[in-house]
């Protein structure tokens, strides 16, 4: 048996993913909404974990558990992805994380189970679908440094609190903020927040 763990933070997605699994015979489902997500990977120790990439608590599965004390999983836990190619910036977080299989949103459900099975076997899983995706992912316009500006900005910091946190001067911030601007082909800054968050960069 290939025991799955789904963690999302809408229970009725979670019900819904997780009714649509137990139908497969060779899976063992449970599922769990991000605060308990870690006490039930430490006790379920799932062979695979499938995550919204869309949900809040994502980032912290991602990120192993460091943002807000959130869930980190067992390094041995293999992670899959539910994705979408219109968000590249999501795709690559998860890329350069320790995720092994990626399902397009809008697949098909066969596409879901066979991945869970190929990533069980520690195979890599990627929807051709999020081709384009990968391919947007592998050409962001920003460097960390202006991705740090604006994802601080989109917290609602102003220049003043982000350049004491990053312990930049505030003509430094300010030039960060033109360029990612710029870069994204945005109008003004709240726009190049707006653009980047829908593509999933901050």
């Amino acid at each position: 048996m290939t025991k799955v763990l789904v963690l999302h933070s809408v229970g009725l997605m979670r019900s819904a993913l997780s009714a649509l699994l137990r139908s497969e015979e060779s899976f063992d489902v449970f599922d769990s909404g991000w605060r308990a997500a870690r006490r039930s990977a430490e006790s379920l120790r799932p062979d695979v974990c499938v995550v919204d990439l869309d949900c809040p608590g994502a980032a912290s599965i991602l990120e192993g558990g460091q943002q807000d004390g959130g869930a980190a999983l067992d390094p041995r836990t293999r992670l899959l992805v539910l994705a979408s190619a219109a968000r590249p910036g999501a795709l690559r977080k998860a890329f350069e994380a320790r995720v092994l299989g990626f399902v397009d949103k809008n697949g098909s459900p066969r596409r879901l189970v066979r991945a869970i099975r190929e990533v069980a076997r520690g195979e890599r899983f990627v929807d051709e679908s999020l081709a384009f995706g990968f391919l947007e992912a592998s050409r962001m316009p920003l460097t960390a440094r202006e991705l740090s500006v604006l994802a601080r900005a989109a917290e609602g910091e102003t220049i003043a609190e982000i350049a004491r946190g990053l312990h930049l001067s505030n003509g430094t911030v300010r030039n960060y903020m033109a360029s990612a601007t710029r870069k994204v082909g945005a109008r003004n800054r709240i726009d190049a927040i707006r653009i980047t968050q829908g593509a999933g960069w901050v």
